[in-house]
């Protein structure tokens, strides 16, 4: 079959490299000049499918109230960017805010996370490909008795799912981490989830596409994706200024992706949510983080990529605004170094922002839609490194004909 990605992020190059495996005749597009530059490039490189849980959360209208007020809030809204459709988004995702929506769509991204890991360590075996990855786990620390507390409505949906966790008390955090032994704040506790990784989702991603481009996938760069059209229930796309016919394309622009779908009819409720990262070296091993931890007050990723640690985080409602905030980067450096002071002597930080495509409950767009030839693969939010591995196979054995192993 033809088939037509359209999208190099982790997500399109995953599908692109399944597609080929199965024998089909891959093409892939986008508009930059290469693999993973735009959302994939610098995300804060955690593979956590325990963690794998939705922003719409019951306690999340209550803390939305009093991270408006913080100086190292979380969750930013630029006001003067305001629009219709960020608002219905915002409304969407406080509707699923309830312990019955929290607790379905969590298991959801639970079992497709979890999935997706499994893939990754085939592909990983598969190709003995490389990519600053460790399998050493993520600790989600604790700084209040709070949090830790709250931990629990988690670890119910943890066992539910089979996945395996330890909750540690400081002494075990400690020992998880010993680079926090130098923390210059409290740590209460935290919840360890040993079966998650960590890797350089950029590096990953560009590997792949030299392995799927090796096995015959052709690339598009510097080629724009003008529009999507239907006729008789199928699809066909503009790319380049030039029509193109495919017995399958698969939509995985990330947050683009509702433009492109919209022609079509198909509502995607999928929004650029802003987040910010920094990546400092490493100069003193004995202060360095081993793997990801996540920092519960600030909601920001610390992640251990070989000789560096990058630190992500934050959501920033600003539309598709690029702009770099020296203030976001301050939120990033009091979590790192508050928790691993010293662990870098060098000014380097490397301030990035990318767009995370989100949706209102966190649960991403995996599958056929409604027209014959058109697949969705879009709507991650921060989990696309996550769920890519999984997300790109179900996607292909749908395409394949086979049934996916995972209900979508």
């Amino acid at each position: 079959m033809k088939v037509v990605i359209l999208g190099a992020g982790v997500v399109g190059i995953t599908t692109a490299y399944y597609a080929a495996l199965d024998g089909h005749d891959v093409t892939v597009v986008d508009r930059m000049s290469g693999p993973a530059l735009e959302t994939s490039f610098a995300n804060a490189g955690e593979i956590s499918p325990g963690y794998a849980s939705p922003w719409a959360s019951p306690d999340v209208p209550q803390k939305a109230l009093k991270w408006l007020f913080m100086e190292h809030a979380p969750l930013i809204i630029q006001y003067h960017k305001l629009s219709p459709v960020m608002v219905a988004w915002c409304l969407a995702m406080l509707r699923n805010c309830t312990p019955a929506r929290y607790a379905a769509n969590k298991e959801k991204m639970v079992r497709l996370a979890t999935y997706s890991r499994d893939m990754l360590r085939d592909l990983r075996a598969a190709e003995s490909i490389s990519y600053d990855h460790r399998t050493l786990g993520t600790l989600q620390l604790f700084r209040t008795q709070k949090q830790y507390d709250g931990a629990a409505r988690d670890i119910e949906v943890l066992k539910a799912g089979g996945i395996d966790f330890e909750l540690l008390d400081a002494a075990g955090c400690h020992g998880a981490e010993p680079g926090l032994a130098h923390a210059t704040d409290p740590i209460f506790g935290g919840l360890r989830l040993p079966g998650d990784e960590t890797g350089d989702c950029f590096k990953f991603t560009n590997t792949l596409a030299a392995i799927a481009e090796a096995r015959g996938v052709k690339f598009l760069w510097n080629t724009s994706i003008d529009g999507l059209s239907e006729t008789g229930g199928r699809v066909s796309a503009r790319i380049g200024g030039k029509p193109v016919e495919a017995d399958a394309f698969v939509l995985a622009c990330g947050a683009w992706s509702p433009a492109l779908a919209r022609p079509l009819g198909i509502g995607l409720p999928v929004y650029p949510v802003k987040g910010y990262s920094i990546t400092v070296p490493i100069t003193d091993e004995t202060r360095a983080p081993q793997s990801t931890l996540l920092d519960e007050t600030f909601k920001v990723a610390i992640t251990r990529l070989g000789d560096r640690v990058r630190v992500g985080g934050m959501a920033e409602l600003a539309g598709f605004d690029r702009s770099l905030k020296p203030q976001r980067q301050r939120t990033l450096e009091r979590s790192v170094f508050s928790l691993f002071p010293g662990v870098t002597t060098s000014e380097e930080r490397n301030l990035w922002c990318g767009h995370r495509p989100m949706t209102p409950n966190g649960v991403p767009f995996v599958g056929r839609s409604k027209f014959q030839n058109l697949w969705l693969n879009t709507g991650h939010g921060t989990l696309g490194w996550t769920m890519s591995c999984g997300s790109a196979r179900l996607v292909a054995d749908e395409i394949s004909g086979r049934k996916p192993a995972v209900s979508l």
